[in-house]
């Protein structure tokens, strides 16, 4: 495209003082020194006004303040390295390619866009390579992105330093990008391929174009989903072009070099950009001939010299404020340079393309494309993106566990970790594992398809033993009852939480029941009731005086009944019965206001206290709480402490200060066990455990008081372990499906022992027994009051029954004599009768 823009000039009758602008063209290496000396020769030659090129940055880096000395422009095409950018150091440099750190920008919004977070960079060690790198890593900085590693392909040996395998594996990020040649590229992939770290496991991202036919086809299967990222012109993304500039520029190259010409579907997007690189010269040297200079000479005049740098163009200045001030519509989109970086800023755009299977083998396939500075959109022709594995899910860029061998340690702790003996009816035993942690595992499993190689540790580790086998590698990571602590976190590190945890205090249960004849008294003290009593007695008198000459019910009456009188309307009152008789006077009326008062307080407060008493009576357990603990209500040394574990250093830390003054323990069994035989009066465990315990195995424990020291239990895991953001976000997905949840329920909500806490709400008889036998005596007194004042009514009763049944005697002795006198006068008096049985 050089080429047809020079003669596309003739065409169009473009010339400098009556003659048309001609060229040469040179091929340089690669080597900053044939580059240099290929300069050098054209210069002494030729009257050079003007390059187009180079090709590689790091030859830009050479050949443009060689320009400078001379004082002509380069522009450049395809040199990228965003160190050009700087005006300062390269005025006379331009360039109608993006440079690479719009790129970089390009990829941290396509990062953005499929919430990737990280990448491991593979750039070769020159000024494209270094400079592409490090434009990367700023963009990715400052959109909050990390750039993980940086790998180094040494184009001296033409291989990467180190081994690419273990470089990649270990590293947290599974997204690779290569910013190097495309020579290069192909040497990196295959060292890739090699290793087995390109697809399905890793996603790669190329700067450049390459044939993946190239590799054997045993490979296409890690090649599918691969991105390729290049700068685009304006025809792909859709937006305005020259398409008459464009189209004479074909038809020139197909009819000079028909045999070269691709097809204008085929032309690569820098054969377009070198021809705007070109038709940029040409328009900036017809514009500053055209302009007035106050010079004799020729427009393109050269200071001569033998050495070519001493060469010097007369009107450098002009023609380089001419070219930065160049604008026009090319063949690959807007064109026009920037007063403060030597990049072109308009018409930066970006082509996404997806390696995906076709009849041919493997295409590049484009997907997204980009129109700097706005963000990645899919093309009008949609083509849908074939990612690793030939899913249509994008991937993740962390360092996933599918497929990995995880050595995982468990602890016994039920119902966390249950384990059984199984004996089948050969005899031979086998170890059963259940609980909460075995059904976590299935679930991580099921989900991240890792494989997992699950071995119990010795029964006679502690805690902060099976925590440190993790940062020894003894297992890969330990799930349990494992409660996050900073002390742990210095030499390991923990996953999302898997179960939230607090203490608890459990105790033995207490079965008897202290009776308390006099416990409804217990609301007021001994004082109080004095001073209750004698504030009734009180105004019983204050009564009796104000009322026994004006009130007819106490009128007649003894002076003691009177007092008696006035004391219970002072009782009744107080206490809300009502009494059997009104005040007559004011002032008793203004007393009972008094009375009524005095009764209101101290029936509500009686009241209050008195169900608070009951209820607190139902418990008598040796201690209500942590702050009895505290304050040394039970002896520190009946007070059993796990060793070796998370509950010790809460001790140590919360309540002694530092001094082991308890009863160590080893087994969360040992110290249920302990406390049934009376061995220990107390202890802490985690609330999961212990509310376990004391609902199904030892029903003789309880709990006592409110939690406290909130924590979690975690996995644990190695310190900046590759897998670690893999487990937490499923740990966060199994949290927020319910999955957590529903093993929480399973494992903790099931009873077996009897529940204890509807009995333990009843008020028993006992706490109210002396109440009852107030009230027996009192009946009793009240009958015998009652027989007192009746005792002259039994008398005449009684004397009323004695006389009836002696009269009855008297009468009944007279019936007889009676009776028996008849009887005898019967006898003198008798007369014969007839037989009359014969009738």
């Amino acid at each position: 495209m050089f080429k047809a823009a020079m003669l596309l000039s003739h065409q169009y009758n473009i010339t400098i003082e009556g003659e048309f602008i001609g060229w040469q063209e040179e091929q340089t290496t690669g080597n900053i020194i044939d580059a240099m000396h290929i300069m050098c020769h054209a210069v002494s030659a030729s009257n050079v006004v003007g390059v187009i090129g180079p090709r590689l940055s790091r030859e830009a880096q050479v050949i443009a303040p060689f320009g400078e000395k001379l004082g002509i422009p380069i522009i450049s095409y395809s040199a990228t390295n965003p160190d050009l950018s700087d005006e300062n150091a390269y005025p006379n440099f331009h360039r109608t390619v993006a440079s690479d750190f719009a790129a970089a920008r390009a990829l941290a919004k396509l990062f953005i866009r499929y919430n990737w977070t990280s990448c491991t960079i593979i750039y070769q060690n020159d000024a494209f390579g270094i400079g592409g790198a490090n434009g990367i890593s700023k963009a990715f900085n400052d959109s909050r992105l990390t750039v993980s590693q940086m790998i180094v392909f040494d184009i001296a040996i033409r291989s990467i330093r180190g081994d690419l395998k273990s470089l990649l594996v270990n590293a947290p990020t599974r997204m690779v990008i290569v910013w190097a040649d495309t020579d290069y590229t192909y040497l990196i992939l295959q060292e890739a391929l090699d290793s087995n770290v390109v697809g399905p496991q890793f996603t790669w991202i190329l700067s450049i174009t390459i044939s993946l036919n190239y590799f054997n086809q045993a490979f296409y299967e890690n090649l599918i989903g691969m991105f390729f990222i290049e700068p685009a012109v304006g025809s792909i993304v859709n937006e305005p072009i020259n398409a008459t500039l464009l189209d004479a520029a074909y038809n020139i190259w197909n009819q000079y070099e028909p045999e070269s010409f691709p097809g204008s579907m085929n032309v690569d997007n820098y054969a377009l950009f070198a021809f705007d690189a070109t038709w940029t010269l040409i328009q900036s040297l017809q514009q500053l001939c055209a302009s007035k200079i106050n010079t004799s000479s020729s427009c393109l005049s050269l200071i001569e010299s033998s050495d070519c740098l001493d060469r010097r163009f007369i009107h450098s200045k002009l023609l380089l404020d001419t070219v930065s001030g160049t604008e026009f519509l090319g063949v690959s989109g807007p064109i026009q340079f920037s007063d403060n970086v030597t990049d072109r800023i308009t018409g930066l755009y970006y082509s996404a393309k997806n390696a995906q299977p076709s009849s041919n083998g493997l295409n590049f396939v484009p997907v997204l494309e980009y129109i700097h500075p706005k963000d990645w959109r899919i093309p009008i022709k949609e083509n849908v993106i074939v990612w690793s594995g030939r899913t249509l899910t994008p991937p993740s860029n962390r360092a996933l566990l599918k497929g990995v061998n995880l050595r995982i340690g468990i602890i016994e702790s039920v119902p966390f970790t249950i384990v059984e003996k199984d004996i089948d009816p050969s005899g031979q035993t086998t170890i059963k594992y259940s609980g909460y942690v075995l059904d976590l595992i299935k679930l991580l499993r099921n989900k991240m398809k890792f494989i997992p190689i699950i071995e119990l540790v010795p029964s006679n580790m502690t805690y902060d033993e099976f925590v440190r086998s993790v940062s020894t590698g003894v297992y890969d990571i330990a799930i349990g009852d494992v409660t996050v602590t900073s002390a742990r976190s210095k030499y390991v590190d923990f996953s999302n939480a898997i179960f939230d945890n607090s203490l608890r205090i459990i105790i033995r249960t207490t079965s008897t029941v202290k009776v308390d004849l006099f416990s409804f008294l217990k609301p007021f003290s001994n004082n109080l009731w004095l001073l209750f009593f004698g504030t009734l007695i009180y105004a019983g008198i204050l009564i009796y005086i104000m009322e026994r000459k004006d009130n007819e019910v106490l009128q007649n009456r003894s002076i003691l009944n009177q007092i008696f009188m006035s004391i219970w309307y002072s009782f009744g009152n107080v206490v809300g019965y009502g009494v059997d008789f009104h005040i007559a006077t004011s002032a008793g009326r203004l007393l009972t206001v008094g009375l009524y008062i005095l009764g209101l307080i101290l029936v509500a407060s009686y009241t209050a206290n008195l169900a608070s008493d009951l209820t607190i009576a139902k418990t008598n357990n040796i201690i209500s709480g942590i702050d009895d603990i505290k304050s040394g209500k039970i002896p520190f040394n009946r007070i059993g402490i796990f060793a070796g574990s998370s509950i010790e250093d809460f001790y140590l830390r919360e309540i002694s200060n530092g001094v082991r003054n308890f009863l160590p323990l080893y087994s969360y069994d040992e110290i249920d066990r302990s406390l049934l035989a009376g061995i220990i009066d107390a202890s802490f465990q985690d609330s999961g455990l212990a509310i376990y315990a004391t609902n199904n195995i030892y029903c003789n424990l309880t709990l006592v008081g409110n939690d406290f020291d909130k924590s979690a239990y975690g996995i644990v895991m190695p310190q900046r372990w590759l897998y670690a953001q893999d487990l937490d976000v499923n740990i966060l997905q199994l949290k927020e499906d319910g999955s957590l949840e529903n093993l929480r329920q399973t494992w903790f909500a099931m009873r077996q022992c009897p529940d204890s806490s509807g009995i333990s709400t009843e008020i028993g008889i006992e706490a109210t027994s002396g109440l009852f036998l107030i009230f027996a005596v009192i009946s009793i007194l009240s009958l015998i009051l009652f027989a007192w004042k009746k005792r002259q009514n039994i008398k005449i009763c009684l004397f009323q029954l004695i006389y009836r049944k002696k009269s009855s005697v008297e009468t009944n002795d007279s019936m007889n004599r009676r009776s028996s006198k008849a009887s005898e006068q019967s006898q003198n008096y008798q007369i014969e009768l007839p037989d009359i049985s014969h009738f």
